[in-house]
């Protein structure tokens, strides 16, 4: 590794605070990963108690992300996807599931976490036909995020946006509509919006969510449904629209069983 590698690395790590529960640690922690320290672990725990149902939460919006992909992939044709608040790599990631479907696809990641950074090199992997690139920009710059990613991406053709579990972050509600209609602005017709997010649904995920906020990790804040579906005006929403993320698209051959209630929704949109 060169001097100056190293000494970004240095700086990376130096950004890392072990001392609070981190929201891409505590997720990774609930999806089954090992990239998590004591304090995520801890608080993992006593949200468990409060909550169980939020590790469903976790799971099931990863098994969403992966039909959305497959099916913009598959059906749809999209051969370049813009994952926006990545978070810590788990099994089938953007890249890994649709370059499965699409050898040839193109993903971009966009997150400046400095956790996700130390990562980055196992999110930079992708199949000799495809690419695949990681972009440290922040979502609140979407014009810099747009930037960044075009450098990867051909923005005069189709794009998936993919923005899972990570607009909860933004505290106003019309700041983050915000971001995605710039997001979204700035790719053509005929490209697609995946969002979905824990939801106010329940006393017991309301809960949870005030307990993560009080933990002194960054705030993540729960919306009505309502607010998920903003995420997509002037969009077209593939069927089933805006639903519980066990209920978009199940898996045909019944393996699941019968989809779960869960307190988070999503959908697909498509620019017109």
């Amino acid at each position: 590794m060169s001097d100056d590698a190293q000494a970004a690395s240095a700086e990376i790590r130096a950004r890392i605070d072990t001392s609070k529960p981190h929201s891409a640690r505590f997720w990774n922690y609930f999806v089954g990963g090992k990239d998590h320290y004591e304090i995520d672990r801890e608080i993992g725990e006593q949200i468990k108690e409060i909550f169980p149902g939020l590790v469903d939460v976790a799971r099931t919006s990863r098994h969403f992300l992966g039909r959305a992909v497959r099916h913009l992939a598959g059906e749809q044709g999209v051969r370049q996807f813009l994952d926006v608040g990545t978070g810590l790599p788990t099994a089938d990631n953007t890249h890994e599931v649709a370059q499965r479907v699409a050898p040839d696809a193109r993903i971009v990641y966009v997150d400046n976490d400095p956790l996700v950074l130390t990562h980055a090199r196992a999110l930079l992997t992708s199949t000799p036909e495809g690419a695949t690139a990681y972009v440290d920009a922040d979502m609140y710059e979407p014009d810099a995020v747009l930037e960044a990613a075009a450098k990867s991406l051909d923005l005069t053709e189709p794009v998936a946006l993919v923005i899972l579990n990570t607009l909860g972050h933004v505290s106003d509600y019309d700041r983050a509509r915000g971001i995605v209609s710039r997001l979204m602005a700035g790719l053509p017709s005929g490209s697609f919006l995946v969002v979905s997010d824990s939801t106010a649904t329940s006393a017991g995920m309301i809960a949870a969510s005030e307990a993560y906020n009080a933990s002194g990790a960054v705030p993540y804040h729960v919306r009505a449904v309502e607010g998920i579906a903003g995420f997509f005006e002037g969009l077209d929403l593939v069927d089933p629209g805006i639903v519980q993320v066990t209920r978009w698209r199940p898996d045909a051959d019944g393996a699941q069983g019968e989809p779960a209630d869960v307190d988070a929704y999503g959908g697909v949109g498509r620019k017109p």
